[in-house]
């Protein structure tokens, strides 16, 4: 064959998925395999790396067997995943996360909320490495969770040999090289990746007297033996390529080459961020595109030539998505994740899921439908306006931007005594608009800072969905661009393996030769700019009350 083939690995929260796309950024085949997810206490969520491992190893086969693709095919492999803490003991054993708990439970997912006494304890230091991570560390990132495994689990923290970020480990089990990813430490970590290098074959370098401050002072024993000081930009090839065992379960090549990793959200802006449109996307214009990456939570991205310091939006990060480029990072905690929780916490979900099964269709669907048919009865232009009275603050897992606040918690006006599938289409209705309200104030918080974002490149569940998309694009007052290749994120990842095989040359070519724009959703003119207005000063207004009601009850105590 002429044609060059890739694979693209996308570690979620809930699956594995596998794509294989040629040279172009045509996606051949898909597959996608579910992985255990635990919750032993409330704000804890761990996973199992051996899990991971296996279901990505399922995915690649099954991905293959729907091609007529030979192993030897494939010429570069991608992966990406949620940035959470994977820990690992002596021969890579798996090491317990949790006191008591068991040791294939050695993954502390991204979303896990543990450490957030540690984060503002951290956060307390003001050391001058917040300033990179928008003033606030997040219990999201990996130096809380450290912190807590070293105060909470110190029979954990005394055995591991070592700590990886999951899309790090994916490289590591694939090639058994222990690279570290620029884009996992500089977002995740406090790697401070714009400075110069104080050791040979690593760019940027850590910061010893960070670690020490907070109590950490161990890690950067032995050289950072445990976390890595060997650091490479993103798509750069690992080690050499697939080993003999990591290519057998995988059911490809050995010395495939492999691309050092990149967090979920930011593959999905390599998948995005390139697209060309008619007004042509460079660096020059770059600053006025957003790209938005939803799924359980949502992640936008922001690229520009210059820092930008940006309370509460974490960054300015160097090279940490695009090479050369400045990257600042919003994003909500919980929207798909908020969005389930609305409709299954009712009493009318089993009903809904019955007849969207009976009918081949999805919940979605049937309230986008139900919510038609409302604003039809009601002789209302558009279903926006039927939310006048019923509003959400869409804080259920605290605030990551631009209020960076993780201990935050939502809250719902104008609900009535019924309990309808009527009443729970509304509901959904002011959920997805909430979520809009905060994708707003994040963009109008980066605007305010430098940026001049017109356009959000979105993929990822929310997309799929044409009251997500159109609600959007209203309430921001942006356009919306749809990737041709709808798995942007898998392309994304797939990127990495291009440029590690050299079938592109640089990430900046892999981006421009195979992501393409699709689909543009425009917002209705001003037609309900004065409506989104006002719920937009609700959605303010909440989260001030929210605020004064703590403030009272401290009073009460």
């Amino acid at each position: 064959m002429n044609k060059k083939y890739l694979i693209g690995i996308d570690v979620g929260t809930g699956s594995v998925r596998a794509g294989i796309f040629d040279e172009h950024g045509t996606m051949m085949a898909s597959a996608t395999n579910p992985i255990k997810i635990w919750h032993p206490k409330p704000d804890f969520a761990e996973q199992s790396s051996e899990d991971i491992w296996q279901a990505c190893c399922k995915c690649v086969k099954e991905a293959m067997n729907g091609t007529d693709l030979n192993p030897e095919d494939i010429h570069g492999i991608g992966f990406d995943a949620t940035c959470s803490l994977v820990v690992l003991g002596e021969q890579d054993q798996p090491l317990p996360v949790t006191p008591g708990g068991p040791a294939n439970q050695n993954v502390i997912v991204w979303m896990d909320h543990r450490a957030k006494q540690q984060a503002e304890e951290i956060n307390q230091t003001g050391h001058d490495v917040l300033k990179y991570v928008g003033g606030v560390i997040s219990p999201e990132m990996q130096t809380p969770k450290l912190l807590w495994l070293k105060k909470q689990h110190p029979d954990t923290w005394k055995r591991a040999s070592a700590f990886f970020d999951l899309p790090d480990f994916m490289v590591y089990k694939a090639t058994g090289t222990a690279v570290r990813s620029l884009c996992t430490t500089t977002c995740k970590w406090t790697y401070l990746g714009h400075e110069e290098s104080r050791v040979e074959g690593s760019i940027g370098r850590w910061d010893d007297s960070f670690f020490k401050e907070i109590g950490l002072e161990d890690l950067p024993g032995e050289e950072y033996q445990k976390i890595s000081q060997t650091i490479r930009p993103i798509g750069e090839a690992a080690g050499n390529g697939l080993t003999k065992s990591s290519a057998h379960e995988l059911g490809l090549q050995a010395g495939t080459p492999v691309g050092v990793a990149i967090i979920d959200a930011h593959a999905g802006g390599l998948g995005l961020l390139g697209m060309k449109t008619e007004d042509d996307v460079d660096e020059s214009n770059l600053e006025d595109r957003i790209a938005l990456i939803g799924g359980t939570s949502s992640c936008h991205m922001a690229a520009s030539q210059q820092p930008k310091f940006i309370d509460g939006v974490w960054g300015p990060y160097y090279s940490a998505m695009i090479p050369g480029l400045w990257l600042n990072e919003g994003g909500q905690s919980a929207t798909g994740a908020l969005v389930d929780h609305i409709i299954y916490s009712s009493s009318q979900a089993g009903d809904l899921q019955k007849k969207a099964e009976e009918e081949g269709t999805t919940v979605y669907s049937l309230l986008n439908e139900r919510l038609s048919r409302l604003a039809e009865a009601q002789k209302l232009s558009d279903i926006s306006t039927l939310t006048k009275n019923l509003h959400v603050l869409p804080y259920f897992h605290g605030n990551r931007s631009p209020r960076a606040n993780p201990s935050l918690t939502g809250s719902i006006t104008g609900l009535k005594l019924s309990s309808t599938q009527d009443d729970l289409a509304l509901l959904y209705l002011a959920t997805i608009q909430a979520i809009a309200y905060g994708t707003r104030h994040i963009i109008e918080t980066m605007n305010e800072r430098g940026y001049k974002i017109r356009q959000i490149v979105a993929t990822g569940g929310g997309t799929k969905n044409e009251v997500f998309l159109q609600q959007h694009a209203d309430i921001c007052g942006c356009e919306i661009i749809l990737p041709k290749e709808q798995e942007a994120v898998l392309l994304g990842s797939a990127v990495l393996g291009a440029v590690a095989s050299e079938v592109h040359p640089s990430v900046e070519e892999a981006m421009n030769k195979m992501s393409h724009a699709g689909r543009v959703i425009k917002p209705k003119a001003d037609k309900f700019k004065r409506y989104h207005n006002a719920k937009y000063d609700v959605f303010q207004k909440m989260y001030e009350d929210e605020i004064s009601y703590e403030k009272m009850m401290e009073g009460g105590e």
